[in-house]
C-alpha cells in the first residue's frame, strides 16, 4: 500500500447508499457555499516561478456558453508574460455531444492559444460516439485538432505508435530554464497497449519531470478509481461505460494506471484529471516503490453556472521545489481561497 495524504470532502464518511449521494449533493444550497471568494486580480508570481494552466471539462461551454471558453483562452494569452505561463493542459470532455458545432467552438477557443502558448489535451467520455455516449472510441477530435497542426511544433513529441495520425494519445516536451518536462496525454480509460506505449515514452524521457493528464483517474473521495475494489460505487468509472463492455474491458482506471504506469517510473510528479461531479475536487499524494511522491489531482468546474463560470486552475512552479495551486476565474475576476482550491504541494 502506498503512503497517502488525504483530505475530507463533502459526504465523506456518510454511511449512505451511493444512489442517495447525488440527491444530497443537489440539495446543497448553492455552487459557492464552500467557496472563499476573493476579488482579483491575482497576486504576482514569485521571482523565478512559472505557471502551467489547467482547463478542465469545457463541455458545457461548447454546448451552451461558448463565451466562457473564449474568455478563458484569451485571458491566458494576455497573462502569458505576467504569469510566465509555459503550457496549458486540457483534461478532456472538450465537448459535450461530440458534434460538429461543439467541436467548432472548441477549435475557435483553443486556437486563440496558437502562436502564443503550447497546449496539450486529451479526450473525455463525452468526446466519443454519436451524442457523446462513449459507446466506442470514434471521435471527431482529429477532424478539428489534427496531428498535422501540431507535428512541427517544438513541444510536440509524438502520438501512440499504432495510431500515429490521431491526437487521442500524445506526448509533449517543454523546458523552463534547467527544468525539463514530459506531458503524457492519454485517452479516456486507456487501452492496455496504450499503457505499453506510455511506459516506453516515460522510460525514454526518464530525465524529465513527468505529468500525466487523462480524463478519469482520481474520484472525488480522494481515492483513485478502482473498479476491482469499488465497482460502480465510484460512479463514472471507465469500466462502467459501453466502450468498455463492447471492447472486452480493454480500459484502465486510476488504480490500473497507478500500478501499470505511474508508480513504475521515478520521474512522475503529477497526475491531473477532470470528469467527476459532486464537488469536482480531489487530492491524493502517493509514494511509488522507489519513494518518489506523486501528487494526483481531480479538478472539474462544469457544475458551476454558465458552463463553469470561467474557472481555471493555475499551477505556479516555484524555485523552492513547491507548486502553488490557485483557482481563478477571469470572467468573475475572483480567486477561490478555499483550502480545496488554494494550497501548496511539495515535490520530492
Amino acid at each position: 500500500m502506498p503512503n497517502i495524504t488525504r483530505r475530507t470532502v463533502l459526504h465523506a464518511g456518510l454511511s449512505l447508499p451511493i444512489a442517495t449521494l447525488p440527491a444530497l449533493n443537489a440539495l446543497a444550497a448553492g455552487p459557492y457555499d464552500e467557496a472563499q471568494l476573493q476579488p482579483g486580480p491575482l497576486p504576482q508570481i514569485e521571482d523565478g516561478s512559472f505557471t502551467v494552466a489547467v482547463l478542465p471539462d469545457t463541455q458545457n461551454y461548447c454546448e451552451r456558453a461558448p463565451d466562457g471558453f473564449y474568455q478563458q483562452t484569451k485571458w491566458l494569452v494576455e497573462q502569458k508574460k505576467q504569469r510566465n505561463i509555459q503550457a496549458v493542459l486540457h483534461l478532456g470532455d472538450i465537448t459535450n455531444r461530440n458534434t460538429t458545432e461543439q467541436w467548432q467552438v472548441a477549435q475557435k477557443a483553443m486556437r486563440q492559444l496558437d502562436g502564443h502558448l503550447p497546449y496539450f489535451f486529451v479526450p473525455g467520455n463525452h468526446d466519443y460516439s454519436n451524442g457523446g455516449g462513449a459507446r466506442d472510441r470514434t471521435s471527431l477530435l482529429d477532424n478539428y485538432f489534427p496531428v498535422s497542426h501540431y507535428r512541427d511544433l517544438p513541444t510536440f513529441g509524438g502520438t501512440y505508435d499504432r495510431e500515429p495520425e490521431s491526437m487521442l494519445n500524445s506526448y509533449h516536451l517543454f523546458s523552463v530554464g534547467d527544468r525539463k518536462f514530459l506531458v503524457l496525454g492519454l485517452e479516456f480509460g486507456p487501452r492496455k497497449d496504450v499503457i505499453r506505449w506510455a511506459n516506453e515514452i516515460a522510460s525514454k524521457h526518464k530525465d524529465r519531470e513527468a505529468i500525466l493528464i487523462t480524463h478519469a483517474y482520481l474520484f472525488h473521495d480522494d481515492q483513485r478509481y478502482d473498479w476491482k475494489q469499488h465497482g460502480d460505487k465510484q460512479r463514472w468509472n471507465p469500466h462502467g461505460y459501453p466502450l468498455a463492455k463492447t471492447g472486452n474491458q480493454d480500459v484502465s482506471d486510476g488504480e490500473e494506471l497507478w500500478n501499470g504506469l505511474v508508480s513504475q517510473h521515478e520521474n512522475f510528479i503529477l497526475t491531473l484529471n477532470g470528469h467527476v461531479l459532486y464537488d469536482g475536487l480531489g487530492r491524493l499524494s502517493s509514494k511509488s516503490p522507489d519513494g518518489n511522491t506523486v501528487h494526483q489531482m481531480l479538478v472539474n468546474f462544469q457544475m458551476k453556472p454558465q458552463g463553469g463560470d470561467g474557472w481555471l486552475r493555475l499551477l505556479e512552479f516555484r524555485k523552492n521545489n513547491t507548486i502553488g495551486i490557485t483557482d481563478y476565474s477571469p470572467t468573475r475576476e475572483q480567486i477561490n481561497a478555499s483550502p480545496q482550491n488554494n494550497f501548496t504541494l511539495e515535490l520530492t
